[in-house]
């Protein structure tokens, strides 16, 4: 409220108090009859005498406005004339009735068919997540494996860095898996312990992490295994029984064992935990080798390996090529893309000297889907190429493996992959468990493959000194003699001859070529035999 309106309501006080207060005329004799509300001093409308409320409607316009108890020439210093003069705008007021109420149509009614429901996605079944808890999980207790440069990168035109998964305790890269599978367990799982019945790289894991983490572990064998073998989990710590003569006998007893006994039986499944810690070779794969453009993983018996790296690699980067291998003669994979569907039974005529118990192994439905989903290419390889993969191996890397270890090196050895040429790309080695017999007769099998062992047999005469040029021209073509057999009995038609084999070794291909070249124009008569 300004100062001009503050005089204003002081002014009409004060008048207003004077009218009341000042001593009342005496009453008329019909004035004393009127009720008070008609009385002249009451009336709000004009300033005649004898006007009552009746004469005229009480407005807010000029007609019926009240005297003004302030004088104008007061307040025209103030600005306040035109208020006080009664130039007040008349508005007419129109009063409406109140509007009517328009109800809404009820809803109509739909069927139940007619909502579109929002499906949820389903739950992935490894999640990158999974797959850093368990590298955080096992990190203190299992050690980082190096992922060196190889010295056959120039000769086959890439990059090549060997994940040397192999060099594990156990000689397996399935030891991430199995560790972070017994860690999952339950203490009271843990304290009652866990039983496994049969002879491979996933047995030979738990009874050594099992021994690691105090947990009770039995082993059931069957008959035939062999005693080097049955050494080697007695070693780590494990109990070890033998029962059947057959692995199916085995299994059989232990899952019989674990229901009596409350043990946990283990098997090579694929479960979560188990498919998270062998995921995390690609994690390290991708700390170790900056700026990657493939990864290559053997398959063969190790789906989950194949599915939990893809998962892990496609997460940090989509670009990077996730390419799986397996043998030519156990094509699992490659066979339940092509009826995209997981197959259990496939005829094949596997080598189990070489790839062990794979047949026994199958592929899961979660591991096909994610295998689906995240591996970019499967191929396979031949036996001929693993087992030369593995002579690369000895000879440049100076490591033994086993034939799974290599397929990932033999489809580049086989030209299989010409489209990584001039890129940087990272090789799984998954493990090296082969007897040593086993690993000799590879190692001459391979070097027949790679046409480094030759034999050839040529007819010579009984005459002194024969034999001794044969071998001095040998000797002076730098060729290592494997063996040698003198055959004296020869046909009919040559009684003067003699018939020699000779089992030779070159350095490479080139100087087996230049011996068969230089032998064929020493000696006419000589013949290449195939081993």
């Amino acid at each position: 409220m300004n100062f001009a309106a503050q005089l204003f309501y002081s002014s009409y006080l004060s008048e207003r108090l004077e009218r009341l207060y000042a001593p009342r005329p005496a009453l008329k004799g019909s004035e004393e009859n009127d009720p008070f509300w008609q009385r002249d001093e009451l009336c709000l409308g004009s300033a005649q005498p004898g006007c009552s409320f009746k004469s005229g409607p009480v407005t807010n316009g000029t007609a019926g406005r009240r005297p003004t108890l302030i004088e104008p020439e007061r307040l025209k210093d103030f600005g306040e004339e035109d208020l006080l003069n009664g130039d007040v705008k008349v508005h007419d007021v129109k009063v409406t009735e109140t509007p009517e109420l328009v109800l809404m149509d009820p809803p109509k009614t739909r069927r139940l068919s007619e909502f579109r429901v929002a499906t949820r996605p389903a739950p992935q079944f490894l999640r990158f997540e999974d797959i850093s808890a368990a590298a955080f999980r096992i990190q203190t207790e299992l050690q980082k494996t190096p992922c060196t440069y190889s010295r056959l990168s120039k000769q086959y035109g890439m990059e090549i860095y060997l994940k040397k998964e192999h060099l594990h305790y156990t000689g397996s890269v399935k030891e991430r898996g199995v560790l972070y599978l017994l860690c999952s367990l339950t203490q009271e799982q843990q304290r009652k312990g866990v039983i496994v019945a049969s002879d491979c790289n996933f047995s030979m894991a738990v009874a050594h992490h099992a021994v690691e983490l105090k947990i009770p572990v039995f082993v059931i064998m069957p008959s035939c295994c062999s005693s080097p073998r049955l050494r080697i989990y007695r070693d780590y710590g494990a109990m070890v029984i033998s029962y059947g003569s057959t692995g199916h006998d085995s299994q059989k007893h232990a899952r019989h064992l674990a229901s009596e006994n409350g043990y946990m039986y283990l098997e090579e499944d694929e479960s979560a935990a188990y498919l998270a810690g062998l995921g995390t070779v690609g994690m390290e794969i991708y700390e170790q080798v900056p700026k990657l453009d493939a990864v290559i993983v053997p398959a063969a018996g190790q789906y989950g390996l194949l599915a939990g790296t893809a998962a892990a690699i496609k997460h940090i980067n989509s670009k990077i090529l996730v390419i799986g291998i397996e043998p030519e003669s156990f094509p699992l994979l490659l066979q339940s893309l092509k009826t995209d569907r997981p197959v259990k039974d496939i005829h094949s005529n596997l080598n189990r000297k070489l790839y062990g118990d794979l047949m026994e192994r199958s592929l899961g439905e979660n591991t096909f889907r994610l295998a689906k989903k995240l591996v970019d290419r499967v191929i396979s390889v031949s036996e001929e190429d693993s087992l030369v993969a593995m002579l690369r191996f000895q000879e440049f890397e100076r490591s033994t493996v086993d034939t799974e270890g290599a397929m990932g090196l033999a489809a580049i050895l086989a030209g299989q992959l010409p489209e990584l040429r001039g890129k940087k790309v990272a090789v799984v080695v998954t493990s090296a468990n082969m007897d040593l017999e086993l690993v000799r007769q590879c190692v001459d099998r391979a070097l027949v493959l790679d046409d480094r062992v030759s034999k050839f047999s040529v007819q010579l005469g009984e005459w002194p000194g024969d034999m001794a040029k044969l071998l001095d021209f040998l000797s002076r073509e730098d060729v290592r003699l494997l063996d040698v057999c003198h055959r004296r009995q020869g046909d009919k038609t040559d009684l003067f001859k003699a018939k020699v084999e000779c089992v030779v070794e070159t350095r490479d291909r080139t100087q087996s070529a230049q011996l068969r070249k230089t032998l064929g124009e020493r000696y006419p008569s000589v013949c290449w035999l195939d081993r």
